[in-house]
């Protein structure tokens, strides 16, 4: 897994690839926390992730729970169809703000109370 972290319009753009699973999913809840505390908007891009597992799920729960305590967002965008199929089995579907795009994305961030 490789995670690349930008700062676009005053959000944090995590851009994920590879597999997300029991074997890094520490190292995405060290990222989603430090990008957490220095931004409470976050966007994270899955289109090159390949997979997450229940390990992973949890680390994006826990990150959208952090953030809804601090009045933030995550917003996930461009996911994979078969992890998109992972967040609607685990009935996570409707938890998360899902868009297809960036550029879908932002407007949904910038116009939330």
């Amino acid at each position: 897994m490789k995670i690349t972290v930008k700062d676009i319009q005053g959000i944090c753009l995590m851009a994920i690839s590879g597999r997300i699973d029991s074997n890094n999913s520490v190292d995405l809840e060290s990222a989603l926390y430090k990008a957490i505390n220095e931004n409470s908007r976050i966007i994270m891009d899955l289109a090159d992730a390949e997979y997450i597992s229940s390990s992973g799920l949890r680390v994006l729960l826990a990150g959208k729970k952090m953030l809804k305590e601090r009045d933030g967002e995550m917003i996930l965008i461009s996911l994979q169809p078969v992890v998109r199929d992972v967040f609607e089995i685990a009935g996570l579907g409707r938890l998360f703000l899902i868009r297809k795009s960036w550029e879908d994305a932002l407007p949904a961030m910038k116009f939330r109370p």
